[in-house]
């Protein structure tokens, strides 16, 4: 059975993207710890990044990269959060967020009911601020 990511992938439940390419996809969290909280999930079902490829690993490290800095300079965050764990998931996916102190790295304080025109304007940020940084050719128009 396709896990809920490939769902997202595939259109057959809405996401917010900010990036797409052929071996990933980046698009916000449902539960975001912070605004503008983005999951980098690979194309692929892969269980665990463990499980994955050097080239796959470092693809999203490159996708996770440029997304961590748009979000960085567009909260003017201080720091930048990145995690990969896939419990709830078993889908291979980071997690990216701007982070101003590290309480914001507990799953406890995620906002389960966030408001949808909060999300909406996060990933129009983060898009904007991608295309301003030269990734235009990854980033959807919403």
């Amino acid at each position: 059975m396709a896990s809920i990511f490939s769902r997202i992938i595939a259109g057959e439940i809405p996401g917010r993207f900010v990036w797409t390419d052929a071996r990933c996809v980046a698009f916000l969290t449902a539960a975001p710890l912070t605004p503008g909280h983005t999951l980098v999930v690979s194309r692929e079902e892969i269980p665990s990044w463990t499980e994955a490829d050097a080239d796959l690993i470092a693809h999203l490290s490159q996708v996770a990269l440029a997304i961590g800095k748009a979000q960085q300079e567009e909260w003017q965050a201080p720091r930048v959060g990145l995690l990969a764990q896939g419990f709830e998931v078993p889908h291979l996916h980071w997690h990216v967020w701007p982070v101003t102190s590290p309480s914001q790295f507990s799953f406890r304080t995620a906002d389960n009911d966030p408001d949808p025109a909060m999300m909406d304007e996060a990933a129009a940020r983060i898009r904007a601020k991608l295309r301003e940084h030269g990734h235009g050719e990854h980033v959807p128009q919403s």
